[in-house]
Order: structure tokens, then C-alpha cells, then sequence
């Protein structure tokens, strides 16, 4: 049997703490301080230790004691997360098309000076970019294309005229800065040589260019004005060429119209006889006593046989009225013609030669003459 001591003055004896309690209590101090460190340790690093590549892009990595930059582009750090060890350094490379655009002041084959804003896009080829880190270094843009480019462009400016670069000739010099810069992409070299790794590899093969664009031509503006005038002279020109054609045009078909109505008139008149024309006459006189315009018809014994035909041929009228002189009783008869019907006189034979007779004012007659 156990028996427990209490001291006289009534307080509990002592209880002896478990060994884990002893162990906390003796370490936990120590452990808060090195959890603090590593805490501190983690967050000073993790900047140097994480790395993230964002889309589009490729990291080089460059090894402080492995060599310095890393050549093989299977250990090329593609996009997302990655680690590297803190000494160690990443650096990235847009492999997307890339555009950027200069102003460069270039002179003409006549010595005018000109400002050509020149826009080049481009991108880097994937397998190469550690070949141009190492050679050039992430400022490539300012050190290797915009010089080379700027240099082209002055050359080729130099093969036309103000005139030339300023209106007609913008795609071909275009074209040539294009050619011009592959071939130069093509001749220049990035060497090195080292104990483990060696390379030679074009410039070609690291930058791929997809266009160069002249986006504009500045010239000076009295070269500009002179420019606008002789364009608006040579089309005031063009513009009298084309009437001077019209009028030559012209004179052609006056002329073969008067030939043609020359040809006519010598077919006409030896085709046509006393005979043809009499017959086209009756023809026009039962086409005109058809109309439903009012007339008056004058039969007599001419030349030609044909009645006179008198009428308005502009609008119906009212119903004309002629007048006659009977042979019996000398006495004026009148007689109106219906405007739909031609007007029937009695024949010659039927009636007696008349006396002589004042005309009537202001009224058509019809007279018949004996035989």
C-alpha cells in the first residue's frame, strides 16, 4: 500500500512532469529560434530558388559554379514553375513575334534628305536562344537588329530618287531591305570555342524575320509641295491628251457620217424615179386622209394627179367647213367635214363649171374645175 506524505502546512507534494514535458520544455526555446531562422532562410531565398516563366517565353540557365550558361536546349526552362539552386541564375528569352518600330534619317539618289519610320517584326528561334545569350546578351534588339537595319535602310534609300521613295517605289524598297537583311542574317556567324562545347551558328538561324514595312516617308515640305505640283501638271497634261483624242475621235465620225450621207444621196438619186415618187405620194395622202385630225382636201388636175391636203397637225379641231358654189342657182353651200372620216366631194363629171365668185374670207375652199 502507497502511502502519500502531506507537509504540515497543507499543500500538495510535488508532481513529477512527464518526458516529453521535460524535453519541450527544455528545447522548445532552441526550436522557435531555428524555426524563425529557416522561415527567414525561406523567404529571403525563395526569389532566387522558384522561378517562374511566363507563357511564351524560355529561360537560359546559367550555372554560377557549373560553367556559367547552360548550352543544351533540353535544359532550357519552359514555361510554369521551376527550381534552381539559389547561386545559380535564370534568364528569359520572348519567343513570340516581336515588333518594334525606328526612325531612320537616310539621303536620296539626288541628295535630299528624308526620315523613314521602318517597322521590323521577327521572332527568336527556340534551340538558338542560348547560342544568343551567350554571344549577344538579352539587349539583341539594340544591339544587333536596329543597327542592321538602320544600316540597310540608308543603303537601299540611297538607290532612288525623293521623288521615287516618296510616291512609287515604297514596296520595292521594302522588298529590298527584306532580301538585303536575310542575306546579311546569313553571313554573320556566332563563334566559340571551349574545351567541352564549341558552336558556329548563323544569325539566320536565331532570328527569323518576318517583314520589314516602311511605315512612312518624311521629307522636307518645299520637296513635298514641288512633288504635289509636278503630279498636278503631268495629269493636267494627261488631261488634254485624252481631249485632244476626243476631238480626233470626233472629226472620224463626222467624217464617215458625211461619207455615208454622200453614198446615200448618189444611191437615191439614181434609184429613184418620176414614177416611184408619185406612188410614195398617194401612199402619204391615204395615211394622211386616215388621221382623225381635222383637214381639207384640194383635189385639182395637176402634174402630178395628187390632192392638196390642208390641216392642223398638232391637235384636233373642230369640224372645218368648205364651201362651194353650185352651178343651178350661183348660191355658196357650205359642208362640214366629220373629224373622224375623210371628206367625200362629189366628182367633176357631176357638176357644171361654175361662174366666177369672190373667195369667202377666213375659209378653205375647195374648187373643182370643168373639163
Amino acid at each position: 500500500m502507497k502511502v502519500d506524505v502531506w507537509p504540515v502546512d497543507g499543500t500538495p507534494p510535488p508532481t513529477t512532469p512527464s518526458r516529453w514535458r521535460r524535453f519541450l520544455e527544455s528545447h522548445l526555446p532552441s526550436a522557435v529560434i531555428y524555426l524563425m531562422v529557416a522561415t527567414l532562410v525561406a523567404v529571403v531565398l525563395y526569389p532566387h530558388m522558384v522561378i517562374t516563366v511566363p507563357s511564351g517565353e524560355v529561360g537560359v540557365l546559367w550555372k554560377r559554379f557549373g560553367g556559367g550558361t547552360v548550352l543544351d536546349p533540353r535544359k532550357l526552362k519552359n514555361e510554369g514553375f521551376n527550381l534552381i539552386l539559389p547561386w545559380n541564375r535564370v534568364f528569359l528569352y520572348d519567343l513570340r513575334l516581336q515588333s518594334f518600330t525606328e526612325h531612320y534619317n537616310a539621303i536620296s539618289s539626288d541628295g535630299v534628305s528624308l526620315t523613314a519610320s521602318v517597322n521590323v517584326r521577327f521572332r527568336l528561334q527556340r534551340d538558338s536562344v542560348p547560342v544568343l545569350h551567350q554571344a549577344i546578351g538579352p539587349n539583341y534588339k539594340q544591339v544587333l537588329v536596329q543597327p542592321g537595319i538602320g544600316s540597310l535602310t540608308r543603303e537601299v534609300m540611297a538607290q532612288y530618287t525623293a521623288e521615287q521613295v516618296y510616291s512609287t517605289a515604297r514596296q520595292e524598297i521594302q522588298d529590298k531591305i527584306r532580301s538585303l537583311a536575310e542575306e546579311r542574317l546569313s553571313e554573320k556567324m556566332m563563334e566559340h570555342e571551349g574545351d567541352e562545347e564549341s558552336y558556329r551558328v548563323s544569325m539566320r538561324e536565331i532570328i527569323i524575320l518576318y517583314d520589314i514595312l516602311v511605315a512612312g516617308i518624311e521629307l522636307p515640305a518645299a520637296i513635298v509641295a514641288a512633288i504635289n505640283r509636278k503630279t498636278e501638271q503631268y495629269y493636267i497634261a494627261e488631261e488634254y491628251k485624252f481631249r485632244v483624242e476626243r476631238e480626233k475621235r470626233e472629226s472620224e465620225r463626222k467624217k464617215i457620217e458625211a461619207e455615208g450621207i454622200r453614198d446615200f444621196q448618189q444611191t437615191v438619186s439614181q434609184g429613184i424615179s418620176e414614177s416611184y415618187l408619185r406612188w410614195r405620194g398617194i401612199e402619204a395622202t391615204l395615211q394622211l386622209s386616215q388621221s382623225t385630225n381635222a383637214k381639207t382636201v384640194i383635189v385639182g388636175n395637176g402634174k402630178d394627179g395628187l390632192p392638196v391636203i390642208l390641216g392642223n397637225g398638232h391637235a384636233p379641231t373642230p369640224p372645218a367647213a368648205s364651201t362651194t358654189l353650185d352651178g343651178n342657182d350661183n348660191k355658196e353651200r357650205t359642208m362640214a367635214a366629220s373629224p373622224a372620216e375623210p371628206v367625200e366631194l362629189p366628182a367633176p363629171e357631176a357638176q357644171s363649171e361654175p361662174s366666177p365668185a369672190p373667195k369667202p374670207p377666213a375659209q378653205p375652199t375647195a374648187r373643182y374645175p370643168g373639163r
